[in-house]
């Protein structure tokens, strides 16, 4: 883990598909909310920023440790249409121990889409899916 460090950062395109968009998530939700828009959801783009963020951080981690979300504070800016590509770039600004911040943004291929911080924090994979399986009593 000691080349993990301030300022490393990937990017990674997408692009929208209509199972993607805001319209399709509110399609499979059991609620009354109507006419959606066919553009690329909040939900979805917040997705795709704690991958890339986990790839920036996967290639350094120790065997047997993965990183996991923790808190995003992000803000959509603009809509993107369905056909469009999205680029999605995280950049480590901050390593405190275990925890990660990233900064993390999205353009579309007109303008920035999105952008915020997002947090993640380095943990035992062996350790963190015991505690999964004492959870859910097996």
């Amino acid at each position: 883990m000691s080349d993990l460090r301030v300022g490393l950062s990937r990017e990674q395109s997408f692009t929208v598909t209509h199972e993607l968009t805001a319209a399709a998530m509110f399609e499979v939700l059991p609620l009354e909310v109507a006419n959606m828009p066919e553009v690329w959801s909040t939900p979805d783009m917040i997705a795709k920023m704690e991958a890339v963020a986990a790839a920036v951080a996967a290639p350094f981690l120790p065997e047997g440790q993965i990183t996991v979300g923790s808190r995003n504070e992000v803000r959509h800016l603009a809509a993107t249409p369905v056909g469009m590509a999205v680029r999605v770039k995280a950049t480590l600004s901050a390593l405190a121990g275990r925890k990660l911040t990233f900064a993390v943004e999205a353009h579309d291929e007109k303008e920035k889409v999105g952008d915020g911080v997002h947090i993640r924090y380095i943990v035992d994979h062996a350790d963190f899916h015991r505690r999964l399986r004492e959870k859910a009593g097996s």
